[in-house]
């Protein structure tokens, strides 16, 4: 909503907002483009100016001050994904990036290469591209790159949002159960990402791994030409990796050609893991359908340093390195820490984690987070919900430097007093997690 609001500012209009707990970066970006933000949802802000329309976000339901207001005083109002639909992406190209992980970073590669190709394309991304300095922009050419989320529209549009963007090129980077709180189950996610394909025309492209849940959602129907990434079947493929993954080549072999010089390219960059180099292969190939060469996106690539809030370094401190990233299910988990394992060998990984989504508040993944925090040596859990905590201690009960707790001031306490020269820590939320980066970092300057 953020990122709707800076393109509407670009666009000319006039704009304001109101949110719960508005934090940085979004805040930041929002104030420097002059957009009034109000906190909370008290209708008042409203009651002294006529909009032209009031554009409504999903975490808003019936009860909600402003939502009340809208509906008694008859204000016009739409969803976020509409109001994008007809008021930017109508006649573009849009590029949209859809799975349950990597959609954030791989939608900010994929502009990032279509920038550096000379294609000034507009974009929409959940989060701040490091490469950028703000997380959307109109563009000023045909091509669209956006962020395709499945959650639900509003709360009187119950489809997802993606069905409304109308992609010419699509990225399914993958696809498994999240969301409990709106979907019963992984064949619920799979029919809204099959309505999701209906919308790919005849001469579009899908770009997708061979992933048994994104297979049975082509299986139900699909009417546009599909290429494969990695895997066996896949025209596109990454070899030539270094021992810390932060260095591969990827190579495209379309069987109808042979290979070239243009279709081979090699990334040297500053990240690691190899969910990221899966993100990589997924930009370059869609970037490739509007035109840029494959040695062209790679070395694009090479200049990318990321997403704010994904595995970002945010201090050094006598040794401790400290980073923020933004984790909400355990697949995610997993391949963060894996990552940064193969980044720092044997050094100590601290993971503190605060398991707020709402599926993973409603347990549906508790026993998938004892495989994923394996390469953590110290695994704090933040929960002051006190059953979700109860089931965590019992979870990691029989694991030696694991422990729950519900104070963030405990847990500054408690790092302070273990963290040593050489250690890394990984703070793991999707959302402000009460301010803990910072009070961390002042924390541990005070004792340097």
């Amino acid at each position: 909503m953020g990122s709707l609001a800076l393109l509407a500012r670009e666009a000319g209009h006039q704009v304001s907002g109101a949110d719960q707990q508005v934090y940085p970066p979004m805040s930041d970006q929002l104030r420097a483009a002059d957009i009034i933000l109000h906190e909370g949802y008290d209708a008042e802000h409203l009651v002294n100016m006529t909009p032209d329309i009031v554009v409504i976000g999903n975490a808003l339901s019936r009860g909600n001050p402003s939502v009340e207001y809208v509906l008694e005083h008859n204000l016009v109002y739409q969803s976020g994904p509409q109001w994008l639909s007809e008021q930017v992406l109508k006649d573009r190209w849009v590029l949209a990036v859809a799975g349950t992980h990597g959609k954030t970073t791989t939608a900010s590669m994929l502009a990032w290469i279509l920038s550096e190709a000379g294609l000034a394309p507009g974009y929409l991304i959940g989060g701040v591209p490091c490469n950028f300095e703000r997380s959307a922009q109109l563009g000023a050419s045909p091509y669209f790159v956006i962020e395709a989320d499945e959650y639900d529209t509003a709360f009187f549009d119950k489809r997802s949002k993606f069905v409304h963007y109308h992609p010419r090129t699509l990225v399914l980077n993958n696809l498994e159960f999240d969301h409990a709180d709106i979907f019963s189950d992984l064949a619920a996610i799979q029919t809204q990402f099959h309505h999701l394909v209906r919308t790919v025309p005849a001469g579009g492209k899908i770009l997708m791994p061979a992933d048994t849940a994104l297979e049975q959602v082509i299986e139900q129907g699909c009417w546009s030409p599909i290429e494969y990434l990695s895997s066996e079947k896949g025209v596109w493929q990454i070899s030539g990796m270094s021992d810390d993954l932060s260095t591969f080549s990827v190579c495209y072999r379309p069987a109808e050609s042979e290979p070239n010089e243009d279709q081979q390219g090699r990334v040297d960059w500053t990240l690691s893991g190899r969910h990221n180099q899966a993100n990589a292969l997924a930009a370059i190939a869609a970037a490739n359908h509007v035109g840029v060469s494959v040695a062209t996106a790679s070395a694009a690539l090479s200049d990318f340093t990321s997403v704010k809030r994904r595995m970002e370094e945010i201090a050094c401190i006598d040794g401790v390195t400290v980073y923020d990233d933004f984790a909400h299910h355990p697949s995610a988990i997993q391949l963060t820490l894996a990552g940064l394992r193969a980044k720092v060998g044997g050094a100590r990984i601290i993971a503190v984690i605060e398991p707020r989504s709402n599926t993973m508040r409603m347990g549906y993944h508790d026993q998938k987070l004892l495989a994923a925090t394996d390469e953590a040596n110290v695994l704090v859990w933040y929960s002051e919900l006190e059953n979700h905590a109860d089931n965590l201690k019992v979870l990691f009960a029989g694991r030696e430097q694991a422990s729950v707790m519900d104070s963030v001031a405990d847990i500054v306490d408690a790092l302070l007093m273990q963290l040593r020269k050489g250690d890394h820590v990984v703070i793991m939320s999707n959302g402000a997690f009460s301010g803990i980066h910072s009070l961390l970092v002042n924390a541990l300057v005070r004792k340097s």
